[in-house]
């Protein structure tokens, strides 16, 4: 392994480590955790847009694991960081495993076992060209959807009733990891959001 690529990697092993990462892995179930490394793999094989970690952690709560969102997403953005290096540098399942093992002793075995298994299938399939490198810095968008509701009081009214729009859209930030943002529109805001997206769509046949 060439001097940059250890120290890229050590970097990420010492994130793991010293954030106490490592813990919080270990309060993960392995059938979870090969999960949570596969979407992991197949956002940076491009081939779905960021790892829902909101639907995985309300998952493993549901099983009776005390993990939070905010922990689940920085393991998340250490393991994503950690096979990119990988990739980048093509380590073999053996360099990545081994130099695991003696950086972060705290690592469980079960985890170590599915990083074997899961970079040994699905390492080389990470795309290690120089624009796959390019990390993005925008988010994409994954999904929309929208409900009609009616307000029908506040603090200065008492009767309001008058029809409201939430929009919730889910996006997949510049790190992979997919969030829902939600807002709410008067009916003539949305009718204008409406023929924007009408005037987007007639420019889009033209191209």
């Amino acid at each position: 392994m060439a001097a940059g690529s250890a120290r890229a990697l050590a970097q990420a092993l010492g994130t793991l480590d010293a954030g106490g990462a490592a813990n919080k892995i270990n309060l993960i179930p392995q059938d979870f955790f090969a999960e949570l490394c596969e979407q992991i793999i197949h956002h940076l094989n491009h081939k779905i847009p960021g790892v829902n970690t909101a639907e995985l952690c309300q998952r493993i709560q549901t099983s009776g694991i005390e993990i939070n969102i905010g922990d689940l997403a920085k393991v998340a953005n250490i393991l994503s960081f950690l096979f990119s290096t990988a990739a980048r540098n093509n380590l073999s399942t053996e360099e990545l495993v081994t130099t695991l093992g003696s950086a972060v002793s705290t690592l469980p075995k079960h985890a170590l076992q599915v990083i074997r298994h899961v970079w040994n299938e699905q390492g080389k399939s990470i795309t290690a060209s120089e624009d796959a490198r390019n990390v993005a810095t925008v988010g994409q968008f994954v999904d929309m959807k929208w409900k009609l509701g009616v307000a029908m009081s506040s603090d200065t009214c008492r009767s309001l009733k008058y029809p409201y729009v939430t929009v919730t859209l889910t996006v997949a930030d510049p790190s992979g990891q997919i969030t829902d943002k939600s807002f709410e529109m008067t009916i003539p805001q949305f009718k204008n959001f409406f023929r924007q997206f009408k005037e987007m769509a007639s420019v889009l046949e033209t191209v």
